[in-house]
């Protein structure tokens, strides 16, 4: 499966943290990131991260643009609630999987239920919906 990971500034750190806990899980499947991001967790853990561009380059609208084209089965994007000048960007992200149907988690509790049920096959429905995106063995 496709999953994107996006995070505000105050939480790329935790992102780093929830990838390296669950980097067995998120192994197995493509993983996408804004640049910052990626390479946080890329660095952490050692995952393939396909590396968008930054936030401040267009990096959202290009996760953004294949969300609206139902490439991605899972978004995690941990969402500073204290960060006001960007809601409208998690509005934006959470209204396009909204409008396809692709599980969105914006905190690391959510995320954590998502990538559980994701080990055990919760999601595999997805693969009916977007057959590219089959998780790798």
């Amino acid at each position: 499966m496709n999953i994107a990971l996006m995070a505000h500034d105050n939480k790329k750190e935790l992102m780093v943290q929830f990838c390296s806990a669950y980097a067995g899980i998120l192994s197995r499947h493509h993983i996408y990131a804004t640049n910052t991001t990626g390479h946080m967790v890329a660095d952490a853990t050692g995952l393939d991260v396909h590396c968008f561009l930054t936030y401040a380059h267009g990096g959202s609208q290009q996760i953004g643009a294949r969300i609206a084209y139902n490439e991605f089965d899972l978004v995690l994007f941990f969402n500073d609630p204290a960060c006001e000048e960007r809601a409208d960007e998690i509005s934006y992200i959470s209204r396009l999987c909204d409008q396809n149907n692709i599980p969105f988690a914006s905190n690391i509790a959510t995320a954590e239920m998502l990538v559980l049920g994701l080990a055990r096959g919760d999601l595999d429905w997805r693969c009916i919906v977007n057959p590219s995106t089959k998780p790798i063995a």
